[in-house]
């Protein structure tokens, strides 16, 4: 059974970031210098758990007064397809309502739109090129 969890440990961050790491930069290519950046002191971390596995990993912050920005959201490979995605999403809605947030605003691969359309997520930019990797911006009222 799977569980997300917020990242309360130095391990489970360390934990967090080893998976962004072969996600976004082993698999994409993403500069690591621009994987980790300022904000990860600022944010709230989600990890999920296969066992004592950290196996996805996503980030919130606060963006604006009530907006909060859902950031890094990634799912290991061999862990993709199990929904492990949507429940990391839920629990991250679930977390921003009940501090008062009132709209999510996240950066989407457009590969990924989908996905988050599927949460109810709507477009509401051009694409644009983050990382050198076509991203949409879109939002969800909460």
């Amino acid at each position: 059974m799977y569980e997300v969890k917020i990242v309360e440990t130095e391990q489970q961050l360390q934990s967090a970031y080893e998976v962004r790491n072969k996600v976004f930069v082993v698999e994409q290519g993403v500069p690591e210098h621009l994987e980790l950046d300022e904000f990860d002191t600022k944010s709230t971390h989600f990890i999920v758990n296969d066992g004592e596995q950290v196996v996805a990993a996503a980030r919130f912050r606060e963006y604006q007064p009530k907006v909060g920005k859902v950031e890094r959201v990634c799912v290991l490979p061999s862990y993709r397809g199990k929904k492990l995605g949507v429940l990391m999403m839920k629990a991250i809605e679930n977390y921003a309502a009940t501090h008062g947030f009132q709209k999510l605003l996240l950066y989407a691969q457009t590969h990924a739109v989908p996905f988050y359309e599927k949460l109810n997520y709507v477009i509401n930019s051009p694409e644009f090129l983050d990382a050198g990797i076509p991203h949409r911006s879109m939002e969800k009222l909460i």
